[in-house]
């Protein structure tokens, strides 16, 4: 928590410096001074400074400022950081297609599985396939990561842009097929074998007949996942805006597929 804080305290010291820049005033310029230049579209008296004589300037706009809840006023439903959270107007299938794009631009993620007396274990895996809302993935039969499904099939799949802040967090149920299974030719690629060397023996060479390659079926059954809405810059200004307004801030879009969702995402790519 104090770790976001302080990077919300940085972004807004560095794009209020760089609207000090563009206003071309001193850093002792008061704040008063600043935001009506940054809230013209608001209805607000700020007091200025003019030959030593105080004077009020007025900004127009067309909406009032709501009545500030009280604190038994504030809950899931009323309070804006939550009740809007989730975007239930873009059409489903557009959501699918949305959630696959942001995987499909990625590539590699972190492939979580439940480790008996730890718990949630991650690592990065690439993306043998994706087939549909599901991923397929090549391992090695003797990492841990088949310990742990052996005794707990449930997993999750999670992807981060950095750059753009999406993300995406798949929750789902995972199967295991051996090196017989044909679908490890058809997505074997030469880079794999880099993963696991090729041991001298004729037999265990990283090739797709390798016979410790391993299929490794993800089947999800919830995703969630965030699209950014705003460029980089827009993003700055958006925090700033809403951290000095009191509003939340937006940008992007936050979805959610449920099984029955993806259940028609499955049908969709038949």
């Amino acid at each position: 928590m104090t770790y976001c804080v302080t990077h919300a305290s940085i972004i807004i010291q560095c794009l209020l410096n760089s609207i000090i820049s563009v206003l071309e005033v001193t850093p002792t310029t008061s704040l008063g001074q600043i935001i009506p230049a940054i809230y013209s579209p608001l209805h607000i008296n700020v007091w200025t400074s003019h030959k030593s004589q105080p004077t009020a300037q007025t900004y127009q706009t067309s909406t009032a400022m709501p009545k500030p809840l009280t604190e038994d006023d504030v809950n899931s439903k009323t309070d804006p950081s939550v009740s809007k959270q989730w975007d239930d107007e873009t059409p489903k299938k557009d959501q699918i297609q949305d959630f696959y794009k942001i995987a499909d631009s990625l590539k590699v993620c972190l492939l979580t599985t439940i480790r008996p007396g730890i718990g949630p274990v991650s690592r990065s895996m690439a993306i043998a396939k994706r087939d549909g809302p599901d991923f397929l993935f090549l391992a090695n039969t003797h990492s841990k990561k088949f310990t742990d499904l052996d005794n707990d099939k449930t997993a999750q799949v999670t992807f981060q842009n950095s750059s753009s802040q999406d993300w995406v967090s798949v929750s789902g149920k995972v199967t295991v097929a051996n090196n017989e299974d044909p679908r490890i030719k058809e997505v074997y690629s030469k880079g794999t074998s880099a993963w696991f060397g090729d041991l001298g023996d004729g037999v265990h060479n990283g090739t797709a007949s390798d016979p410790r390659m391993a299929l490794i079926e993800f089947r999800a059954n919830y995703v969630a996942y965030w699209k950014s809405t705003v460029t980089s810059v827009g993003f700055l200004t958006e925090v700033a805006m809403a951290s000095m307004s009191g509003k939340v801030a937006t940008t992007g879009v936050q979805r959610q597929l449920t099984e029955e969702d993806l259940k028609h995402a499955r049908e969709y790519t038949k």
